[in-house]
């Protein structure tokens, strides 16, 4: 709602300029009127005074002609200073009126250019949110095959720029969603922070950028690194198998909705394989050549395909896992909720308060539908624990350790895939489920969480993401979109991120 001043502003702001225009105007004739008027009166007097003078004539009058000339002369300066100083007032006046237009950030401003500086306000931070997040995650993965081949003490300045940059990212983030939360009147303010947050973020990154490359030295001799990917390559590649046994078997066990998140990952992960035994090859004709930084490129592009390719092979393993963990949880958790849902009922019957009948009959009901589930087939074991622990915390109250504990296991699940899938796909998830993500990861960190609507929020939040994930996954088409040149992203922020492309 456009509050009073900010409408008292948009009325006031035609007369505002009305009056400086009719002042520059008016200043204007005074300085002309003060210009004319000498001249006008030096005419009359000329012809006044040869009239009364026309009989004398001496060295007097011959004389009078220059201190004529100087009183003219002098009478000029002052007009002519008023007349310039009110131009430059009136420029003065629209220049600063023009650009306090072009600039001004905050809603209710009064003008036609608050709408858009607002909106490409929020366009570049979203576009920044991605772009950051982006670079943070590929220079977490090139961070992580530096550690292997050189160890956790030659890296610590990196590390260190990293920790920076995700603790500025994540306030960025924080501030994102407070936006979509709250919507405060002062919009701009806030995106102007969420963009500073993210530049910061980034320029930290490019500074270690050179130093990082200096340890690497993947352009000087690429011979070690190349080695330790096609390693990596052939590892990864030899865990395929198991992975695509173990999905088959959850399609088996459990309801089609429970290995939906990962059911793409094995296929996605042949293609990445390829993708990084390729690029190797290409990294080996170059190193035949003797062009270091075509190999570099060639090997930071299948160091990151191999790096995709774990990621989605773990998230295969990781998925059975926690069904299997739910599954065994699901008996002790429906047997805890229903505890409580009895305590409640006698509780209501005795007439000794407790909770109301509308959350007891409504547990009653989702319990009811657990038990059916379990029943009739294969059904989603996260899905149904995240039911069942819900209805019992909301009976038990203050006593419901154990049962969040439980609802914490199918929150951390979505979370994690999601996390998987903006990783995996880098450039095509959009800032909108980053930013719920980043919110959901926030609330379930160690030490975060306080009650259950902690991880309701947090689980409904990461839900969102995977939804909104999954919509920009289906709109951009599965592979990754990569930067114009098909080169390499590296650990470093957005100027440096690049910096790798090969030009063939």
């Amino acid at each position: 709602m456009t509050s009073s001043l900010s409408r008292s502003r948009s009325r006031r702001a035609p007369s505002h300029i009305a009056v400086r225009v009719a002042c520059v105007v008016l200043g204007g004739l005074v300085a002309l009127g003060w210009l004319v008027l000498p001249l006008a009166r030096a005419g009359g007097g000329s012809s006044v005074t040869v009239a009364r003078s026309a009989p004398v004539i001496g060295q007097g009058a011959v004389a009078a002609g220059p201190g004529q000339d100087e009183t003219a002369t002098g009478d000029l300066v002052l007009p002519l200073v008023a007349l310039g100083a009110a131009a430059v007032l009136g420029v003065y006046g629209y220049a600063r009126r023009a650009r306090r237009a072009r600039t001004r950030t905050t809603p209710g401003g009064g003008g036609p250019h608050d709408v858009p500086a607002i909106g490409e306000l929020d366009r570049r931070a979203r576009r920044l949110l991605v772009d950051i997040d982006d670079c943070v995650r590929t220079s977490a993965e090139e961070l992580g095959v530096a550690t292997d081949q050189f160890g956790d003490g030659a890296l610590e300045p990196y590390a260190d720029a990293l920790a920076y940059a995700k603790s500025e990212l994540a306030a960025a983030f924080r501030l994102r969603q407070g936006l979509d939360d709250t919507a405060p009147g002062d919009s701009g303010v806030v995106l102007e922070e969420v963009i500073a947050r993210c530049t910061d973020a980034g320029r930290r990154l490019d500074a270690e950028a050179a130093g990082f490359d200096q340890l690497r030295a993947l352009e000087r001799d690429a011979a070690g690194a190349l080695e330790h990917a096609e390693t990596r390559v052939r590892a990864i590649a030899a865990r395929v198998p198991a992975a695509e046994t173990a999905l088959g078997e959850l399609h088996k066990r459990y309801a089609p909705s429970a290995c939906l998140p990962v059911a793409g990952h094995v296929e996605q992960a042949k293609d990445r394989l390829l993708t990084a035994t390729a690029r190797l090859d290409q990294a080996r004709q170059a190193l035949g050549r003797n062009d270091g930084g075509r190999a570099a490129a060639h090997l930071r592009a299948a160091e990151a395909a191999v790096g995709q390719a774990a990621v989605l092979v773990d998230g295969v393993d990781r998925l059975a896992g926690e069904l299997g963990a739910a599954q065994e949880r699901l008996p002790v958790a429906l047997d805890a909720a229903e505890a409580e849902l009895a305590q409640a009922r006698g509780a209501g019957v005795s007439g000794g308060g407790g909770v109301p009948a509308g959350p007891v009959a409504r547990a009653a009901s989702l319990l009811a539908g657990v038990r059916r589930e379990r029943g009739a087939g294969p059904y989603d074991p996260l899905d149904a624990l995240r039911r069942v622990a819900a209805a019992g915390v909301a009976l038990a109250g203050g006593r419901a350790g154990a049962l969040l504990d439980h609802a914490l296991l199918p929150a951390r699940s979505v979370a994690t895939t999601v996390a998987d899938v903006v990783s995996t796909h880098p450039g095509v998830v959009e800032s909108e489920a980053r930013v719920r993500l980043a919110e959901a990861e926030r609330l379930l960190a160690p030490g975060s969480l306080s009650a259950l609507a902690d991880i309701e929020r947090a689980d409904d939040l990461a839900l969102q993401a995977r939804r909104l994930a999954e919509r920009d996954v289906r709109t951009y088409g599965n592979p990754s979109r990569g930067h114009e040149g098909d080169g390499p992203a590296s650990f470093g922020g957005p100027r440096t991120r690049w910096r790798r492309i090969p030009h063939d």
